[in-house]
């Protein structure tokens, strides 16, 4: 019975630190995704203001397959090194699936080894917007489409410089345009 209670006790408070180290994480994600950006090569036409797109359950159901609706409007995860962006290598720039507002630019694409799309910073701050995400047992921070709120994944705070984040984001979540077809500013 003493035994029980000690592991029971060395449980709970292993449970406990893991926690509160999770949140110091997350909010030192949320302070490194305040600060300023670095800019980015590729030049992108970006709203200075965005205005919200509001559409109903069946609207987006008749425009989103069964997977694009499960990851954008339910907040979904795609299993790792299914989608065919993961990979992807060329120059240009990722959209939102939803209502394809520009969100990445493949200069700032890196191999994270995750087996989603990973980058270290958006085309713009005001292009994605950011909610606490508790679900699972740890903080993470969401990252959504500004316009849509779509889900498109996660921001964590182990990413590369220049920025130090990491991006996670679905590949069902985005779609590509080549550096050919992008408006430029």
């Amino acid at each position: 019975m003493q035994k029980i209670f000690v592991i029971g006790l060395l449980f709970a408070v292993f449970t406990m630190g893991s926690c509160q180290q999770t949140t110091e994480e997350n909010q030192t994600a949320k302070s490194v995704v305040s600060t300023s950006k670095a800019q980015t090569p590729i030049g992108v036409k970006v709203p200075t203001t965005i205005e919200k797109i509001e559409k109903t359950s069946e609207e987006w159901k008749s425009e989103l397959n069964e997977i694009e609706y499960y990851v954008l409007r339910e907040a979904g995860t795609e299993r790792a090194f299914t989608g065919d962006l993961w990979d992807h290598k060329e120059e240009g720039v990722y959209t939102c699936r939803g209502c394809q507002l520009p969100l990445f630019a493949s200069d700032t694409k890196f191999k994270s080894g995750t087996g989603w799309p990973s980058y270290y910073e958006p085309v713009a701050d005001q292009v994605i917007a950011e909610k606490v995400d508790n679900k699972y047992g740890w903080n993470r921070v969401e990252v959504l489409c500004a316009r849509c709120d779509g889900h498109l994944g996660h921001v964590f705070d182990d990413g590369p410089k220049p920025t130090g984040l990491r991006y996670c984001i679905n590949s069902v979540s985005l779609d590509f345009v080549p550096l050919a077809e992008v408006e430029q500013p």
